[in-house]
């Protein structure tokens, strides 16, 4: 995707990724090679599409994308490519982009599927969209992603981006096409009445906690907390939870931000207070 944004002369490129380039990225990532294998995505990736068009601004951010630095990338942004594998990270971003009026580009790809939309501005948000989380999900490590795949949904999102940024009729906001490889099918679909959620829980960064906060760490692959006076619990054991007066703040925190949303969109049912969501990738 990014060397076809490179390719069409895109004046300026903000990549933000916190991750390094494994062995295991190689055959669906085609920016790299087996040599840059341990080292920054978003630097390698910085340095080939300089290569491939010297005149295009490239920005490598070596960081995760947060509820506390989204705000300032999306503003320097024309339209906004949401190319996460958590769920925590691609509803920050629509949360902002929504907020600000700017165009989202989001995909997503595993196994033999794969899609590509237009969200916000003019469009509903992925909050409209996908209103209904699964309670559990596989990722490219647990169910795989063959990596034509991911070239495939790639060079869509590209073409969406470019459709934005030079205002091509029909415009791809509010549209959602579908790749189906296992079928051997493509379909697609507008979403243009897709109602916005009522109250939606917002992603926060760790840092936005307050000491007045009831911190609530969902994750059991981990024996403790991230945050000293925080709770562990099991998803499974909140119907149990105490609840706080309404002034107090839940937040609810997970790997991914799958359990925490779901979490939170359960106790709602329940408490009419705040509540807050975490995803803590990298912790």
């Amino acid at each position: 995707m990014l060397q076809y944004l490179a390719g069409a002369g895109v004046g300026t490129i903000t990549l933000i990724d916190g991750d390094l380039v494994a062995e295991s990225n190689l055959h669906r990532q085609s920016l790299y090679r087996v040599q840059d294998t341990a080292c920054p995505k978003a630097e390698v990736a910085a340095e080939v599409l300089a290569a491939l068009n010297p005149d295009v601004t490239v920005r490598p951010l070596v960081d995760w994308l947060t509820p506390a630095n989204a705000p300032d990338l999306v503003a320097q942004a024309d339209v906004v490519l949401d190319c996460a594998d958590t769920f925590g990270a691609s509803f920050t971003l629509s949360d902002v982009v929504y907020a600000s009026g700017t165009p989202l580009i989001s995909a997503s790809a595993l196994g033999l599927r794969g899609y590509v939309g237009g969200f916000c501005r003019s469009a509903p948000s992925l909050r409209a969209v996908f209103p209904d989380l699964p309670h559990g999900a596989p990722t490219c490590e647990t169910a795989g992603v063959l990596g034509p795949v991911v070239a495939a949904i790639g060079a869509i999102q590209a073409q969406m981006a470019l459709a934005v940024l030079l205002d091509l009729a029909p415009s791809p906001l509010g549209r959602m096409m579908v790749l189906d490889t296992a079928n051997w099918r493509t379909s697609d679909f507008r979403f243009e009445g897709a109602p916005e959620p009522d109250r939606p829980a917002p992603f926060i960064a760790p840092d936005q906690i307050t000491r007045a906060d009831m911190v609530i760490d969902l994750r059991s692959e981990r024996s403790a907390p991230f945050r000293a006076g925080g709770r562990h619990l099991a998803a499974d054991a909140l119907p149990d939870l105490p609840l706080p007066d309404l002034g107090t703040r839940i937040g609810l925190a997970c790997q991914t931000g799958l359990r925490a949303h779901n979490a939170g969109a359960a106790l709602r049912h329940r408490w009419a207070g705040e509540i807050a969501l975490l995803a803590l990738p990298g912790t």
